[in-house]
């Protein structure tokens, strides 16, 4: 196992589930899971302790849900959160997002698209299933702007093009290449975006950027 392996913890209460996630995730030669846990209140925990990259996180659990432990594990830092759910539903789409999870899959992912999703978000991506991209991207568009936006004249003018391309979907290798700046830079501005705006993730800066007119 490579020593700058992604670590993973993976929580879901179904037992054949989380063994074959657990069997995906292990065959990546990039990719560890360092935890399987089966429920909400472990995977916090787990995240604690192990201090992951991802957290693989399934909804509906026993007790604290997949979207709480969401929102209690990035409230501590510990780790990013991919949601894994079988449900398509908006709502639960919505309070992900709210919670801070950094992206929404469905379990009918296919393995090779599921370890991309991983990477992409231990780098700091975001991530939405293809099924539901389109939902949601049209459902924000949609809404009316607040144009209020806590914290916007924060930003410097680089960290506020940042929010632009956040805005737009781009990755941060796409924010690198359009402003010019190394990815390791971009990481960095939008880290600082995220802290000035009292954002959990790049998915909620989108939305700030869509509601400060920042995306046409």
């Amino acid at each position: 196992m490579s020593t700058d392996a992604v670590r993973v913890v993976v929580a879901d209460d179904q037992d054949a589930i989380r063994t074959g996630l657990v069997m995906i995730l292990g065959s990546a030669s990039d990719i560890e899971v360092v935890a399987e846990v089966a429920d909400g209140t472990a995977a916090v925990r787990a995240a604690d302790r192990h201090r992951p990259d991802v957290v693989l996180m399934d909804i509906r659990m026993p007790g604290v849900d997949g979207i709480e432990a969401t929102r209690r594990i990035l409230d501590a830092g510990s780790s990013q959160v991919l949601v894994l759910t079988t449900f398509d539903l908006d709502d639960y789409v919505d309070d992900a997002l709210a919670a801070g999870a950094a992206g929404f899959l469905l379990k009918s992912v296919d393995a090779p698209s599921l370890c991309r999703a991983v990477r992409a978000v231990a780098r700091g991506d975001g991530v939405l299933a293809p099924e539901i991209t389109r939902r949601v991207i049209g459902r924000y568009a949609s809404a009316p702007r607040r144009g209020n936006v806590p914290g916007l004249d924060q930003l410097t003018a680089r960290e506020t093009d940042v929010l632009a391309g956040l805005g737009r979907g781009l990755s941060n290798a796409g924010i690198s290449a359009e402003l010019v700046i190394s990815e390791a830079t971009t990481k960095t501005h939008v880290s600082r975006v995220l802290a000035k705006l009292g954002l959990r993730s790049r998915t909620q800066a989108a939305i700030a950027a869509q509601d400060a007119g920042l995306v046409r």
